[in-house]
């Protein structure tokens, strides 16, 4: 996308990435993604506020030249991943006169990552301020969004926040700002599921800091700008309270029929029971969309099959990603079936430690389920549903 003007003398100069489907080499991207960089003039300095992922930095050098920018006296990295501060070599080479802005951990960082030299930087601190001349830039230290060096910018006079990936959303799009709401707080909730879930107390705290801001636009290093900032801020605050909602994930995989036979019976007897089911089949599921269900879901059901004594691997991979993801979850079992024996419940639960879960009696049978092994399940939706009604999570 070419540079475009969101107030005067504001511009994001960053580049859409729409073929890019893998971040991190994990992170599936299924709509693509952005890097926005934001290029700040004051009456008397000249602020770039991140740069962008350096596959894209052609994009940058020919934004910043549509602008007409002639020299920049600061580059401010809120975030040291590469996605954000890649770039800043090339730009300190063509603008050598700038001074690169950030906190003391970033610094840190961005001497390990880039290289960049210790006479580069100007270190600021939480609350510290930057004039531009007619405009002042105030830096928010917020570790661990989801890095422990990452700050945020706002921008005074404008009311700008500019949030780094904070808000931000994986979604290569034409719109400037917000239009389709439903569509970018899906994709939202999927950035925030899989890289900010894990640091949620510390994220609702930020939240808090920043009710006292009057902010008027979110802009984001990923994704379109929110002109209406409380309808991301609002998400934001439901996703890391501790409220859950009335739903069980079930996270299997089957390899000759009985674990899924088990599944299919466990989740239309929850459905009975007024529980909402999200299953997903590891053998395709997509781990984001996985990492979304977890967000919200009161329960999550592991169901494997007995692998050489253990969990199948996919079900190992399942228990290792809801263990760092670390969900508001509140209870967790195992479901599934064994040809001779092994540990499966138990190295589950030794997987799951990082959850506060309560862990209710798994049903774990002997090859195809019986009867008897069917009652079971029907127990075990029992216990589901008396516990989400204990904690009053029925209705939600």
């Amino acid at each position: 996308m070419m540079a475009w003007e969101m107030k005067d003398g504001i511009h994001n100069v960053g580049a859409v990435d729409w073929d890019r489907r893998l971040f991190d080499e994990l992170i599936p991207l299924p709509d693509g993604t952005s890097y926005n960089a934001y290029l700040v003039r004051g009456s008397e300095k000249t602020a770039l506020i991140d740069t962008v992922d350096p596959t894209k930095e052609d994009e940058l050098f020919e934004n910043l030249e549509r602008t007409g920018v002639d020299r920049l006296d600061y580059v401010i990295p809120n975030h040291a991943e590469q996605d954000h501060s890649g770039t800043i070599p090339k730009v300190l080479e063509r603008y050598p006169e700038a001074k690169v802005v950030t906190n003391g951990k970033c610094k840190e960082f961005l001497i390990d990552l880039l290289h960049i030299q210790d006479d580069k930087f100007q270190v600021v601190e939480d609350g510290e301020t930057l004039s531009l001349g007619d405009r002042t830039l105030e830096f928010i230290i917020a570790p661990w969004v989801h890095w422990p060096e990452t700050m945020l910018t706002y921008l005074r006079e404008d009311r700008i926040l500019f949030s780094c990936d904070l808000f931000g959303s994986h979604l290569a799009t034409s719109d400037k700002y917000v239009k389709d709401e439903s569509k970018v707080l899906e994709d939202a909730k999927r950035y925030y599921a899989e890289i900010m879930m894990p640091f949620r107390k510390l994220i609702n705290g930020h939240l808090e800091k920043l009710r006292g801001y009057d902010i008027e636009v979110i802009a984001a290093s990923h994704g379109p700008l929110y002109d209406r900032p409380e309808s991301i801020m609002e998400a934001y605050r439901d996703w890391t309270s501790d409220d859950v909602k009335n739903e069980v994930v079930i996270a299997y995989v089957s390899m000759h029929g009985s674990t899924e036979r088990m599944v299919e019976r466990f989740a239309n007897t929850l459905i009975e029971r007024g529980i909402r089911v999200r299953p997903f089949n590891l053998a395709g599921s997509d781990v984001g969309e996985l990492a979304m269900a977890l967000v919200d879901a009161a329960t999550l059901v592991v169901g494997t099959p007995t692998v050489l004594a253990g969990p199948h691997p996919a079900a190992v991979y399942a228990a290792y990603l809801a263990n760092a993801l670390r969900p508001k979850t509140r209870y967790a079992t195992v479901i599934g079936s064994y040809g001779w024996g092994g540990r499966t419940v138990d190295q589950v639960k030794s997987m799951l430690q990082n959850l506060s879960v309560e862990f209710l009696e798994p049903v774990i049978v002997k090859g195809l389920p019986r009867a008897d092994d069917m009652r079971e399940l029907d127990r075990l939706a029992d216990s589901i549903l008396k516990k989400h009604q204990e904690h009053n999570i029925i209705g939600e």
